[in-house]
């Protein structure tokens, strides 16, 4: 810091290139201040001050503990605790606890950096230039982190879901490049739209390739946890998903992706008639109303039928009650519930930023890689448009065409 003297009197001067340090210095201050406050109220007098015969705390100040270290976002600083003696229970600092040597937001910034593609080996250079020379950080810090994350991800699959109204949930099977791919394993994700409108991860379990048995030990898990049946699940054309649904909750309603359906109706059509195809497939699901969809789908069929793509027909009508289960739910989070969008876009994500998972060649391992991706972006999901709405869904609401079903209009029809 540079000096500049007036008067006979050193008055310091910050300047743009020190200001970095000189911010850290007095963070550093204010909290080595604050750890003393924390004393005296604790004790209930100030430093040197007598206690009196009344005093209920016998404790007395013992100078400091040694130096520690304690790297913060904007930088690390040295403090020194106040030791305390005299008393039968240990004081206890709330702004230093004892063993803590990062925040907690520099501790979400670690895996942050390590899930989107910042090698364990960098670690080092790369926090060090972020969080200054004597930030306590290392490629260790990253291996403990990742073996802390196995024992977080075996709790969190325990943790009782009772007390979570899931209106909608989406399932698919996510392939990815680590030991999963090699093992032929795919990771079955389950997501759930609450009723104040939030979206969560509810499952992430390694799966043989989608079948009904490792489906259905999936919902079953959720089952035995206390989750109770959403009303929608939303899912891709995988028969192991929909028969395992039969098993664990048959009185969920049940809707296809139709980002899924396309692409298998357009694999049946050759490349030359993708565009036509695609233009007049991708109007269905925005049909105002479900008579209005089976109009274009019979249109659709008619166009196949007179170029002889009796396949690509076929693949349309296929299952064709999954594909308009929306019509039954409110219009306004349509949207959301005609394809398995929250699933595939976390892991959209995924992959083009980072390719974490090849770290890994165990199964478990790449898993709680992923799962700790899934849950910081966990953090940034999309709400659900009109969640004053999802209560009454829950509820059991009965909607045709978007629009809700009067307890009149239901006996009437």
């Amino acid at each position: 810091m540079r000096k500049h003297y007036t008067d006979d009197r050193e008055v310091s001067r910050v300047t743009w290139e020190h200001l970095e340090q000189w911010v850290r210095e007095r963070i550093q201050e204010s909290l080595q201040e604050i750890l003393r406050e924390e004393v005296t109220e604790f004790l209930g007098r100030g430093k040197s001050q007598r206690r009196s015969a009344v005093d209920e705390s016998p404790g007395y100040r013992n100078g400091y503990g040694k130096e520690r270290r304690l790297t913060l976002q904007c930088g690390t600083v040295t403090l020194r605790r106040p030791r305390v003696r005299g008393l039968e229970e240990r004081f206890t600092s709330r702004v230093l606890p004892l063993f803590e040597r990062r925040t907690r937001e520099v501790a979400t910034l670690i895996p942050e950096l390590y899930l989107h593609g910042l090698a364990a080996g960098d670690f080092d250079l790369a926090l060090r230039g972020l969080l200054g020379e004597k930030a306590p950080l290392s490629a260790s810090t990253v291996a403990r982190l990742k073996e802390g994350w196995q024992g977080e991800l075996e709790t969190w699959r325990q943790r009782r879901l009772d007390d979570l109204d899931v209106v909608y949930a989406w399932v698919d099977g996510i392939y990815v490049k680590a030991g999963l791919e090699k093992e032929k394993a795919a990771l079955l994700v389950v997501i759930g739209a609450l009723s104040d409108g939030s979206k969560v991860v509810l499952a992430l379990v390694p799966g043989h390739r989608e079948s009904t048995e490792s489906w259905s030990a999936v919902l079953r898990d959720l089952r035995g946890r206390g989750m109770r049946a959403p009303r929608l699940f939303v899912g891709d054309g995988h028969l192991g998903i929909w028969g395992a649904l039969r098993n664990v909750y048959p009185e969920a309603a049940e809707q296809r992706c139709w980002n899924h359906k396309i692409v298998n109706v357009l694999d049946k059509l050759p490349r030359k008639q993708h565009a036509q195809a695609r233009l007049l497939l991708c109007q269905i699901p925005y049909a105002a109303t479900e008579a209005e969809a089976e109009r274009l789908r019979s249109s659709f069929v008619d166009w196949c039928s007179r170029r002889g793509y009796k396949d690509a027909a076929a693949t349309l009508e296929r299952d064709w009650d999954r594909m308009v289960t929306f019509y039954r739910f409110p219009k306004e989070h349509w949207i959301h519930i005609k394809t398995t969008n929250p699933v595939e876009s976390p892991f959209a994500a995924l992959r083009l930023r980072t390719d974490a998972a090849k770290r890994f060649k165990r199964t478990d391992n790449a898993t709680a890689v992923i799962w700790k991706m899934l849950l910081l972006a966990e953090r940034r999901f999309r709400r659900l448009n009109a969640p004053e709405l999802l209560k009454r869904v829950y509820s059991g609401a009965q909607y045709q065409d978007g629009v809700e079903v009067t307890v009149e209009e239901e006996a009437a029809a």
